[in-house]
């Protein structure tokens, strides 16, 4: 088959098309010999024979574009498991957030948070599951993102806050970074009384020593488990510990001066819903 080249005035160039030279030329294929040859097209009929071959030219163009694009979609679609949906839901599905465990709120406006079971976060290659966990908050709080550059580092497993109300975080932390005989399934009373605890853990929560802030200390049982409940000044916060499998859990409660005159008594119900389920 012969083949067809362009030469000269390219039938592409718009400068060749208003000037239509006499010398302005196509080539065509001789089916003779099989080798193409170059032949004048003068007048208007060379311009009307310009004009069609750029448009089956462009045609040509468009549809290998056209076919090029699906391609990549399909291609990319196929390759990364989102059949029929596209680059755009391939770069969607790419951004992954945090997975929601807010209940919808009661009659009083308090939702309940519960640790989803497929979260992420082991805390360590070879931990067991966390066991979920659960407190309550007026509507307005919202989770929020966590910084491992954050007080208390890789051990921030949560973190909610409220602009008007204060904010909680929760440290889920390993047993074994304190005692290596306790096991798989600790309890906070192993770990030690009220006053050890505070003294050994508080400093994770607060980020200094709480020699002369704990205000007071109360203990409550929930489902045959116990907890630790501590509030201390300066800083503002309300503290609830307790264990669970080979963990200890801290849950802190804060606010600012203003934040805790206020809204002390939400701050107070937040901290002593904290149950781990």
């Amino acid at each position: 088959m012969g083949t067809t080249l362009f030469t000269g005035c390219s039938s592409f160039s718009w400068k060749c098309h208003q000037q239509v030279a006499p010398s302005c030329s196509l080539a065509q294929s001789s089916p003779e010999n099989g080798v193409s040859s170059v032949k004048a097209v003068p007048g208007s009929r060379g311009i009307a024979l310009a004009d069609k071959e750029k448009e089956e030219s462009w045609e040509i163009l468009s549809r290998r574009r056209s076919i090029l694009v699906s391609g990549i979609s399909l291609a990319s679609s196929s390759v990364l498991g989102f059949p029929g949906e596209g680059l755009a839901v391939v770069k969607q599905g790419l951004l992954a957030g945090r997975i929601p465990g807010l209940s919808e709120p009661d009659d009083q406006g308090w939702r309940t948070y519960r640790r989803p079971d497929d979260k992420s976060g082991g805390h360590g290659v070879g931990w067991s599951p966390i066991i979920p966990y659960a407190f309550s908050v007026p509507q307005e709080w919202e989770e929020v993102p966590v910084s491992i550059a954050d007080l208390g580092g890789t051990e921030i497993d949560l973190r909610f806050a409220s602009s008007k109300e204060g904010r909680l975080f929760v440290i889920v932390a390993p047993v074994l970074r304190f005692a290596d005989n306790l096991g798989d399934n600790a309890t906070i009373e192993k770990i030690g009384p009220p006053e050890i605890v505070i003294n050994a853990f508080g400093p994770e929560v607060i980020g200094e020593n709480v020699e002369g802030k704990v205000l007071s200390i109360n203990t409550a049982e929930h489902d045959g488990r116990m907890y630790y409940q501590y509030e201390l000044e300066p800083p503002h916060a309300l503290i609830t510990a307790t264990a669970a499998g080979n963990r200890l859990y801290l849950f802190s409660v804060t606010g600012s001066g203003l934040q805790w005159k206020r809204h002390y008594k939400d701050l107070k119900r937040i901290a002593e819903s904290f149950r781990v389920v």
